[in-house]
């Protein structure tokens, strides 16, 4: 039998959503504790209780340090681990100069499995225990990344990248191929362990017509997979769509048309949506993500977390490696306060870390199994020093309630900060 672990420290937890429900959901225990039983939440609660109730129980003080659910990345490419923080222009340009030569690599699978194992690494050391990837075209890619989160015991969405059109020729399927190859994946990875399959159309100007409606198809037969693609990123990508697809009423209308609209679909960026799009991502229940280092250094544009929560599109976070320009969702929570303000909305920090955290959760169908701190999820925690440099601990020395000594970390914190994280009860970093 496993034995208990009891984590004590400063605790935070969401009992609702504080964009659409106010801080009234927002539940922080000074003197916290969480129990941990064969690798999930048995109880959060106050530490003497805890303490008094499970004298059994292995106990492991982090004294002031935060304890909050692993964060949940939404949206990324790990096969773009590698060009992080390469000097681009335009998203066209990007993906031509940096990111499909990349891409070409992993045809190997040793490669991959290289990337693969670097990149949760990286994720891990930054207080993540979550992320839905994009791999690339080839089978290998999605191998490898499996195969390296099993290992972690690390809860992931991903799938093939699928592309037939305007890309190079290593880079490129056929309609045939990528819904046999998705549907071979997908019946190979999804639901062992703690693995989810989403189908992956890249984005409408790289599948045809016949591509998307393929994988429309596929959805359609596993609508207990995801679907994850782009939607609306630049001005001049919309454009583009409008010239491949004259008869579609709007970008979200090639992936409508395709069967490729529902609840399960993530859609990355959704920066520049027209009345129509966002009324019908909210009528389908379908999630938004919010990639704020991306799109401000591939200069996309600002998008509307506030305005798309209220009309009741889901909104989640992410970092969108390589794009973004973060592994770290700490530095993509500042960048997505820092959007806001440029928008006019000051998002609190309770806004930010529950878009990391539950917000992402739901968005992937996984509330309450992970970026949850309740009583029966995953045991995938981060433990936070909200004093991890000298800029940040002069700060906190004259906070005068918790949002003031948490918000420091938000918005200057970095891998520094994560004092250490658990996936599954397991410590991994």
């Amino acid at each position: 039998m496993d034995e208990k672990k009891l984590l004590l420290g400063q605790t935070l937890r969401f009992s609702g959503n504080p964009f659409l429900e106010g801080l009234n959901v927002v539940h922080h225990e000074t003197f916290g504790g969480v129990l941990i039983e064969s690798g999930k939440i048995a109880e959060v609660g106050e530490r003497d209780i805890l303490r008094k109730n499970h004298p059994d129980a292995v106990v492991e003080d982090f004294g002031s340090k935060l304890i909050v659910p692993g964060f949940v990345d939404a949206h990324a490419h790990y096969p773009q681990t590698a060009i992080i923080a390469s000097w681009g222009k335009r998203l066209i340009d990007w993906l031509n100069t940096y990111t499909f030569p990349e891409e070409m690599k992993f045809i190997d699978a040793a490669y991959a499995s290289e990337i693969a194992e670097r990149y949760l690494d990286l994720v891990l050391s930054n207080g993540t225990t979550t992320v839905a990837s994009y791999c690339t075209i080839h089978p290998e890619s999605v191998d490898a990344f499996f195969h390296a989160a099993m290992s972690r015991q690390m809860a992931v969405v991903a799938g093939k990248t699928c592309m037939d059109r305007n890309a190079p020729d290593g880079l490129t399927d056929t309609a045939k191929s990528a819904y046999d190859d998705s549907k071979l994946l997908l019946e190979r990875w999804h639901g062992l362990d703690r693995l989810s399959y989403a189908i992956t159309p890249r984005f409408s100007p790289t599948s045809t017509r016949e591509q998307l409606e393929a994988l429309g198809s596929l959805w359609k037969e596993h609508p207990e997979c995801l679907m994850q693609t782009h939607l609306s990123e630049q001005t001049d990508e919309i454009d583009w769509v409008c010239d491949l697809f004259p008869e579609a009423r709007d970008y979200l209308d090639t992936y409508e048309a395709a069967g490729l609209l529902g609840s399960g679909g993530l859609y990355g960026h959704a920066i520049h949506l027209t009345d129509r799009e966002r009324a019908r991502l909210a009528e389908v229940g379908a999630a938004t993500v919010h990639c704020p280092t991306s799109n401000t250094f591939i200069g996309s544009g600002l998008f509307d977390a506030s305005g798309l929560m209220s009309s009741g599109v889901k909104v989640a976070l992410a970092t969108d490696t390589g794009g973004g320009s973060s592994f770290s969702m700490l530095r993509t929570m500042a960048a997505a306060y820092e959007i806001g303000q440029l928008r006019g909305t000051s998002l609190h920090p309770a806004q930010l870390i529950w878009l990391a955290t539950e917000g992402s959760a739901q968005a992937l169908h996984m509330s309450g199994q992970i970026g949850h701190l309740g009583r029966g999820a995953h045991a995938d925690l981060a433990i936070l020093d909200l004093e991890s440099t000298p800029a940040i601990q002069q700060r906190v020395a004259i906070a005068d309630d918790f949002w003031s000594s948490i918000f420091p970390t938000i918005m200057m914190g970095d891998d520094r900060a994560i004092h250490c994280v658990f996936v599954a009860g397991t410590k991994r970093y």
